[in-house]
């Protein structure tokens, strides 16, 4: 069975179409699915009312205790996972990745799992220098404009070597059903 770890940041942005896409995955593919939540995104997908979604769709939901606990970056290093997917990833966090900061949970899981031969997909939020429409957690419209820095970071992501960065959540499934089939043919 394909076992998969998906990390969630703490941004709303497209995080109802995200956990749509994830929880049709899984459905799909019969995939097992370990969902790691920041404490920013636990607080995130309360505001958008999505956290009792989260926990009701997948069997396995912790939140971030420090950089180590939940203890899941060993795992993902030594190949006992055969996915690592961060969707949404908050500019903070791309930020981190990108300057090899590991002090989170989910970055701490990106550094580790960079380091063995697990494949890692980012979906970073902030990738368009125009403005960006999007919907916050009382549902109101509203628009983003991506720091320049920010777009940096992400441009930054996409020069590291094994790392995979998603444009939209759309290319959630293919992605990761590619990545699974090319992983499966090498293995």
């Amino acid at each position: 069975m394909t076992r998969i770890v998906w990390g969630i940041t703490g941004s709303g942005d497209r995080i109802e179409e995200i956990l749509n896409n994830m929880i049709q995955l899984k459905k799909e593919y019969d995939f097992k699915i370990t969902v790691i939540v920041s404490k920013a995104g636990e607080q995130v997908l309360r505001w958008y009312k999505l956290w009792t979604k989260l926990r009701a769709s997948f069997t396995k939901v912790t939140t971030e205790t420090n950089a180590n606990v939940p203890f899941i970056a060993g795992p993902l290093q030594i190949g006992k996972f055969d996915l690592l997917l961060v969707a949404p990833l908050t500019a903070n966090s791309t930020a981190k990745i990108a300057h090899g900061i590991a002090d989170t949970l989910i970055t701490n899981a990106v550094a580790q799992t960079l380091k063995g031969s697990t494949p890692v997909i980012l979906y970073p939020v902030d990738q368009s220098s125009t403005s960006i429409e999007t919907v916050g957690p009382d549902g109101i419209e509203f628009t983003i404009n991506p720091r320049v820095i920010d777009l940096e970071n992400v441009e930054r992501l996409r020069n590291m070597k094994r790392l995979k960065i998603l444009g939209s959540p759309s290319e959630i499934g293919s992605s990761v059903s590619n990545i699974i089939k090319m992983k499966r043919e090498s293995d």
